[in-house]
């Protein structure tokens, strides 16, 4: 069945694209036809009489379509008038399916179960939506049979790492409604804070909620960092969830990421001491005993946990378990002796299977992190592949259950973009076209095998997203590529027929107030300086990431609108100049905002700190904020953690006397584990270290040297300046810093190259 309806998708989609529709995700089936029907103000909704669930739906749309369209319709029982019609059909087999029929007479919405209502809801709500307008709206007549591709359509928001609010969550889920999402997979505890209340253990958040930033009190960071939900607000958020048919899936880390419970309860740990809720990200050492007492918190723990959460699923964590104090413990060594275990990995085998068997006992099964295959899993157990694919591929060979969500493919905190004004998050960039890319189905797995992957999901990870802006930035709109891949045929998927449908979705965000991210279509100004500065024009070259959109520029000073000149092909411009740039969808919208290039001999003898390049040896690369806690988007520092070298390549080093760096000094807040032993330390010559800059190799000749400065009074950000051996042509410059590794972290904000003559050369 799902084959023919694939191949049927197939052959309407030239009909599917022609569409003048506007569907995220792109529905199994859609078919076009003559007429439209208009839905004002006299419209009515109605709903089969003592259908709770019909009538839920059908209000949900109303509420939407009122808050966004300005567009009120009343839902009501019976059949009168010209109407929109939910109900039921039993003869519709799949979960999830409905049908909406457009015609000139009203619009029909029947689904068989309660999801498939609200999917026709979610799906109709796009049709009265498909621009910013306000009121009334012409439905153009078409049939359409939806379904998902996958049960598992998820979405994984970290609240251990950075807290948001109740309702900042149920933001989240609105949106996840209005994209045909389902599972929301909330990551509750871990090293940096304990989140959910647990009656029976009340230390866990009087304790185990709270952080003491770095600098705590300066600069901006919070004294005190933290928060917890309360058990009524749990219960709120999980109705909220289900009234949308979205599944809360909670997750309570374990035996690893534990140090935020150990903190509240020392006895838990393997050493009985009392750490700090930890203020650093990475991977800390911290994990549960495994003694009796330990298991009974778990179990009382996960009691809990279960009457707040009715998901199928709890899941376990189990990722990122080093086992160092495992290894360091004689009674834990006694107990692998003890259980005949060969090791520790055995032994965290174990301690999963011990909770499996719990929640087994209690109706519930089992998800962890694929690192949970490592040293054996109960059968039963569903794993979630982010080391890649590779765990999913076993997991699914073995006979598991998988969901895929892979590193760093579905990773939202992967940047979106290598724009300069592109915030804080990890590189490489994963871009909106490598999520609709994306495949959950693995290659290699057979037909019986494929059948054991259950979806997919995207992971925000919070480390570097202190507020909902930065979630909301970096979710959308590469959720709305997830939703497609997840929800839609396989057969069906177009990235440039994807392209086309977003411009309405973006003002669906506007009239939302939802902080989504233009990158894929923001314009990028190229130059080549090293021309400009050899002649008094400068080509320009103008393009974006997605290559779609109308591009419109300004050289005068001015706001490009849609009327500004239309790019075409690179241009020659006389500098100094100032460039401006915006893009439009082909019905006028705004797909990227303004952005600005200045073309004069300061920017042309001059990088941003993102704009530079990693050193040879290590590709580790973050965007991150000036303060760990910091809530603005702006500025960020590109940082690699392992290596304080960044290069500047091809710089052009003709009558260059100087050079000026603005440096910011970050905290150097990261748990390594095993990895620090690849922090690369370089000898300094004086307390705080030095900016050196090597020429065309970290191991060539210096050509300049400034002193960095006491971090215990200096300021936070700070210029450097540095006298510049005469060269000449263009060389790659090595830039590094020298400072102690057990000290802060220094970035690079701008460097600038000084020519002879200018005041900074004097300095």
């Amino acid at each position: 069945m799902r084959i023919a309806a694939s191949l049927l998708c197939l052959a309407l989609a030239g009909l599917v694209h022609a569409a003048p529709v506007s569907l995220i995700p792109l529905p199994a089936q859609l078919q076009q036809a003559k007429g439209s029907f208009k839905v004002d103000s006299s419209t009515s909704i109605v709903v089969p009489a003592n259908d709770p669930a019909a009538h839920a739906s059908a209000q949900y749309l109303a509420d939407l379509v009122a808050r966004t369209r300005g567009l009120h319709l009343g839902v009501k029982e019976g059949t009168t008038g010209q109407a929109i019609v939910f109900q039921r059909n039993p003869k519709l087999a799949r979960a999830e399916c409905y049908t909406l029929d457009v015609s000139p007479t009203g619009i029909r919405i029947e689904a068989r179960d309660d999801a498939g209502l609200f999917h026709g809801a979610v799906t109709l709500y796009q049709l009265l939506t498909p621009n910013a307008r306000q009121g009334e709206e012409q439905v153009p007549a078409l049939h359409i049979s939806d379904w998902p591709r996958f049960a598992w359509r998820g979405v994984m928001l970290d609240s251990a790492r950075h807290f948001q609010t109740a309702d900042e969550v149920k933001l989240l889920l609105d949106q996840m409604a209005q994209h045909k999402l389902n599972v929301l997979h909330w990551h509750l505890t871990d090293d940096q804070g304990w989140r959910i209340e647990i009656k029976r253990h009340p230390e866990l958040t009087s304790i185990g909620a709270w952080r003491t930033p770095p600098d705590a009190g300066l600069d901006g960071e919070p004294q005190r960092y933290g928060g917890f939900y309360t058990q009524e607000q749990i219960r709120d958020v999980v109705a909220y969830a289900a009234a949308r048919h979205i599944t809360v899936m909670p997750e309570i880390d374990m035996p690893g990421h534990a140090q935020a419970a150990v903190a509240a309860y020392p006895e838990l740990g393997v050493t009985g001491k009392r750490p700090p809720v930890s203020a650093d990200w990475g991977v800390n050492p911290y994990l549960y005993n495994v003694d009796d007492a330990s298991f009974q918190f778990i179990d009382d723990v996960l009691d809990e946990v279960m009457a707040l959460f009715p998901s199928h699923y709890i899941h376990v964590g189990g990722d990122e378990a080093i086992k160092d104090q495992w290894k360091a413990s004689p009674a834990i060594q006694a107990k692998i002796r003890a259980l005949h275990l060969k090791d520790e990995d055995a032994l965290q085998g174990w301690f999963i299977g011990r909770v499996g068997s719990y929640l087994s006992a209690h109706g519930r099964r089992l998800i962890g992190w694929d690192e949970i295959l490592d040293g054996g899993v109960p059968a039963d157990a569903t794993v979630m592949s982010w080391r890649g694919t590779d765990g999913a591929i076993k997991a699914a060979r073995l006979g598991h259950d998988v969901v895929m969500s892979p590193a760093p493919d579905l990773y939202l905190d992967s940047l979106q973009s290598l724009l300069p004004d592109e915030t804080a998050g990890r590189d490489p960039a994963r871009s909106l076209e490598d999520v609709y890319r994306f495949n959950p189905v693995p290659s290699l797995l057979t037909a019986t095998q494929a059948a054991h992957v259950l979806g997919a999901q995207a992971n925000a990870w919070t480390e570097h997203m202190p507020s909902m802006r930065h979630v909301e930035h970096a979710a959308f709109p590469r959720l709305d590529a997830l939703s497609e891949v997840v929800w839609s045929p396989a057969a069906t998927h177009d990235w440039k027929g994807f392209l086309a449908r977003l411009p309405a979705q973006f003002q669906r965000y506007a009239a939302q107030q939802v902080d989504y991210a233009d990158s894929a279509f923001a314009p990028v100004i190229q130059i080549d300086a090293d021309v400009a500065l050899k002649s008094d024009k400068a080509l320009v070259t103008l393009s974006n990431q997605a290559g779609y959109g109308a591009i419109h520029y300004t050289t005068d000073g001015s706001s490009p609108d849609s009327h500004a000149p239309l790019y075409s092909k690179p241009f020659a411009l006389a500098w100094p100049a100032t460039i401006r740039a915006s893009v439009y969808a082909d019905d006028g919208s705004m797909l990227a905002g303004m952005r600005t290039r200045v073309i004069d001999r300061e920017h042309l003898l001059s990088r941003a700190g993102v704009e530079l390049a990693n050193c040879a040896g290590s590709d580790f690369r973050l965007r991150v904020q000036p303060m760990p806690d910091a809530t603005s988007m702006a500025p960020v520092y590109a940082i690699n953690v392992f290596d304080a070298c960044q290069q500047y390549p091809a710089a052009p080093l003709d009558g260059i006397a100087s050079i000026h760096v603005e440096v910011a000094r970050l905290e150097r807040n990261y748990a390594l584990a095993h990895d620090a032993r690849l922090v690369v330390s370089r000898p300094h010559a004086t307390p705080h270290g030095e900016l050196v800059a090597h020429l065309d190799r970290c191991d060539g000749p210096i050509v300049a040297t400034a002193l960095l400065p006491d971090p215990a009074i200096g300021a936070r950000h700070f210029g450097l300046d540095a006298v510049f051996s005469p060269q000449q042509g263009k060389h790659t410059l090595c830039l590094l810093f020298t400072a102690p590794t057990d000290g802060p972290l220094y970035a690079f904000d701008r460097v600038s190259l000084v020519p002879s003559g200018s005041d900074n050369s004097k300095r």
